[in-house]
């Protein structure tokens, strides 16, 4: 486990305007948890970007060394967590998790695949299932990752989390059965005209969706209605004209 010393500042202030001013002054604005309790600081940023570039940076354990406070000068930190800037990439903020020696802590480490795969090799896809795994651990035992050797699969294999070699006194908390690697077949040029015909758009005048009539305003006459076939009945009156009146008796 490799241990790396930090300093930091503890700061008073806090709030979106501080934070700027100490990005602008080349410090990254953090905070420092410890059972339920959380302190403000800020720490520099090339000192902890050197940090996150280190293989296995992000799990190493810092040996924090407070500047301001009245408390213990020194504490036993891990990184928690950290936020970038979506468009510069820049490191925006930093959490971090103070730990004791003697108290076991949960953390996540990254699984790297090494060798040359005997499925790959033939033809085979290589197919990712999990990335990194959660273990448990007292801190001075936390590895930088889990090395994966997947040399000997062959297609239509898989390796899982059982698969996987911990050191003593480290506990991986996934479920064993979950797949780290395997290695698809490789898709046949038949089956790939297959899977790309499968697509292709319908012939012409197959499958063309029915026009749909423009409904009726309320009230609309039926003036468009088709006219009667020649030599048919004309259409009956609207109404009768009325009757005349009798002629009076003289």
């Amino acid at each position: 486990m490799e241990k790396i010393a930090l300093t930091a500042q503890v700061r008073e202030k806090a709030g979106k305007g501080v934070a700027r001013e100490l990005r602008r002054n080349a410090r990254i604005p953090a905070v420092l948890y410890s059972h339920g309790k959380s302190m403000p600081i800020s720490m520099g940023t090339k000192e902890v970007a050197t940090i996150l570039n280190t293989e296995g940076g992000k799990h190493a354990l810092l040996t924090l060394t407070l500047q301001g406070t009245k408390e213990a000068a020194e504490r036993m930190a891990l990184i928690k967590d950290y936020e970038l800037d979506p468009i510069t990439n820049k490191l925006m903020h930093m959490d971090l998790m103070e730990v004791a020696m003697d108290e076991k802590v949960k953390v996540q480490i990254s699984i790297h695949l090494t060798g040359n795969s005997i499925g790959v090799k033939e033809g085979g896809i290589l197919q990712y299932g999990l990335h990194q795994v959660d273990i448990e651990c007292f801190p001075q035992q936390i590895p930088s990752h889990f090395d994966v050797d997947i040399t000997a699969v062959k297609v239509n294999d898989s390796l899982h989390v059982r698969d996987i070699k911990a050191p003593e006194g480290v506990k991986i908390l996934n479920d064993a059965d979950a797949t780290i690697v395997t290695i698809q077949p490789p898709v046949s040029a038949e089956k790939l005209e297959s899977m790309l015909g499968a697509g292709a758009p319908a012939a012409a005048g197959e499958g063309e969706p029915e026009l749909v009539k423009k409904p009726k305003k309320e009230g609309e006459a039926d003036a468009k209605a088709a006219p009667a076939a020649k030599g048919g009945a004309a259409p009956a009156k609207a109404a009768a004209a009325p009757a005349a009146k009798a002629a009076p008796k003289k």
